[in-house]
């Protein structure tokens, strides 16, 4: 088992994106900072809000999301972490709002966060923790649909899957990948 050395929630920087879809990567993050009691902060030369918990660091970047993969090098490169100590928070359209899906690797599935970790750590082979928002149903409305806030009943099926995550969070801690998996991949009602 490898635990995770960084933690990354992908999202938009920004007042105006808060409460978007595609933040919710950023909303896992706050919510494990809070729990972990420690404090995000920005810190320029990881172009994002960074905190530390012993030898784990949490990260958002203030990039904007396709330019993601800038943060997480920098990081990663200062402090030598690997693909596989990296967890990526990140909103999955493929998958119904409150769903979650956790795995190594794997494709981008068109994720212009994802794509951009991908080319700037040369690999695919970091976690990715995949929380579900639904998708519009048409291609062409995906780019609005993730910049506006979920529906009300999609908003509290989305807190619940962060609740789980939070409750999965001392297996995923510690890099028990496979325990993890079969707390957070059940059915939601």
């Amino acid at each position: 088992m490898t635990a995770p050395r960084l933690i990354v929630g992908l999202g938009n920087p920004g007042g105006e994106y808060e409460d978007n879809r595609h933040n919710v990567g950023f909303w896992f993050v706050d919510r494990l900072a809070r729990e972990l009691k420690v404090p995000l902060a920005a810190q320029g030369k990881f172009f994002g809000r960074v905190a530390r918990f012993g030898e784990l660091w949490l990260l958002q970047p203030t990039t904007f999301m396709n330019r993601s993969g800038q943060a997480v090098a920098a990081l990663a490169r200062f402090y030598k972490i690997g693909a596989e100590e990296i967890l990526v928070v990140h909103d999955e359209l493929d998958l119904p709002p409150g769903s979650i899906r956790l795995k190594q690797g794997g494709g981008n599935g068109g994720h212009n966060g994802l794509k951009d970790i991908q080319a700037q750590l040369s690999t695919p082979d970091f976690w990715r923790l995949r929380l579900g928002i639904g998708h519009p149903g048409e291609r062409n409305e995906v780019v609005d649909y993730v910049l506006k806030a979920p529906r009300r009943e999609e908003q509290e099926l989305i807190d619940r899957a962060l609740d789980r995550c939070l409750l999965a969070w001392p297996k995923l801690g510690v890099g028990d990948y496979a325990t993890a998996q079969q707390q957070l991949h059940v059915k939601t009602v």
